[in-house]
């Protein structure tokens, strides 16, 4: 009996991250889309890769929303990979550790 009620809590919980995941797709899109676009009222040339940097780009500083909008998306971004983890720690067997290479 406590097999098949530990089969359903992780099922139940794989479940859960799942659709977890898929919320976080949605709200880091739609939060990227939203940084673009702050950051292109500012600057219309910059494009994606631009972004991966923008303290490159004094003027986004001085845009009154821009930096915290950034923030928002890279905090998103965090709790997914922090999700992620959580998931392929529970959907993954422990992986032995390699062979130490002491040539000692």
């Amino acid at each position: 009996m406590d097999e098949a009620r530990d089969a359903q809590a992780t099922e139940a919980t794989l479940a859960f991250l799942t659709i977890a995941d898929r919320l976080f797709d949605e709200m880091v899109r739609q939060q990227h889309q939203k940084v673009v676009g702050l950051a292109r009222e500012v600057l219309p040339y910059l494009s994606e890769e631009d972004l991966r940097n923008p303290w490159d780009f004094v003027e986004l500083k001085s845009h009154p929303t821009f930096e915290y909008e950034d923030g928002l998306l890279n905090g998103l971004i965090a709790a997914q990979v922090a999700l992620r983890a959580e998931f392929r720690q529970r959907l993954l067997p422990p992986t032995p550790p390699l062979p130490s290479r002491d040539r000692g």
